[in-house]
């Protein structure tokens, strides 16, 4: 089977070097659905430091209009200005950072939130998340600080992320702004099926982060034979099922290379038959598992 650390050698043998890949090859903006203004396409950045700013003024160059971070990230100064020197305006970027576990209390919430807004030197971010149900997390408090944000213009969104039914619950019952979207762990090897299903019914959408497994993708044979099928790479068929799900990926990437190859799952379609044996599947494989998870 293919591992991870074998991806670089797999984009070959998909594609041509990507010296020889003209721009005017490459999907475009355009080409990325949206969910409620949300590209359902967008750059991850966890883990991402020393090369941030370069990885995100690449992927904003290449057509990415979705780019999202945390303050436990410690990377929103090298977002901002990412996204400062790429050729394209802020507005006309979905832009999202979530707040970390030990800032929920009513006060740490808006004050964390303006800092986060001095570091990415923007006046608002598009949507705003409450990262974990944990540790400083107050319901009540907490959402109440999410709307007074909103209402100055800060915010315009709020998300939640690791939530289950449970906690959705008693999000949508204290909060007065509408929950926008929950960002939670979600691949073939994890599909979150009770999630999406709450989701459709109150019209939560799932946002995938970790949509590759970190790197799970790579071991499963049922992906590698479909990718073989497309020409394609384990990465594209993941982020094409999660497509067909309706589910937004942020897949996390630093180098050039796997930005456009996550890119590129945009011109992959993926047939009944594909998406029949990746529902197949059936594996539970959890990735991110902290102690202080909901589950």
């Amino acid at each position: 089977m293919n591992s991870f650390n074998d991806y670089h050698s797999r984009i070959p043998n998909a594609y041509p070097s990507p010296d020889l890949i003209s721009v005017m090859d490459l999907p475009t903006s355009d080409d990325v659905s949206s969910v409620n203004g949300m590209p359902m396409l967008g750059l991850g950045t966890w883990e991402n430091e020393d090369e941030c700013a370069k990885s995100v003024r690449a992927a904003l160059d290449m057509g990415y209009r979705h780019i999202d971070t945390a303050q436990a990230y410690g990377n929103e100064t090298a977002v901002g200005e990412g996204i400062e020197n790429a050729d394209v305006s802020r507005e006309g970027v979905f832009l999202a950072t979530k707040v970390w576990a030990d800032n929920l209390a009513y006060n740490d919430v808006i004050e964390s939130t303006r800092e986060s807004l001095d570091k990415l030197d923007t006046d608002y971010v598009d949507l705003l998340y409450v990262h974990w149900p944990a540790r400083a997390y107050d319901p009540e408090g907490t959402f109440d600080a999410l709307s007074e944000l909103v209402s100055e213009g800060a915010v315009e969104n709020i998300g939640v992320s690791n939530f289950e039914p449970e906690q959705l619950d008693e999000a949508r019952d204290v909060s007065d702004e509408p929950i926008f979207a929950n960002q939670v762990e979600c691949h073939p090897l994890l599909p979150q099926e009770s999630l999406r299903a709450y989701g459709d019914e109150h019209g939560i959408p799932l946002v995938a982060y970790s949509p590759l497994a970190r790197g799970g993708v790579f071991d499963v044979p049922e992906l590698g034979e479909i990718a073989e099928k497309h020409e394609a790479s384990e990465a594209q068929v993941s982020l094409a099922w999660l497509r067909e799900k309706g589910i937004t990926a942020i897949p996390k990437a630093t180098g050039e290379e796997h930005i456009r190859d996550n890119w590129r799952s945009l011109q992959l379609s993926l047939d009944a038959e594909d998406v029949e044996v990746i529902d197949g599947i059936r594996t539970e494989n959890r990735a991110v598992d902290p102690s202080f998870a909901p589950w």
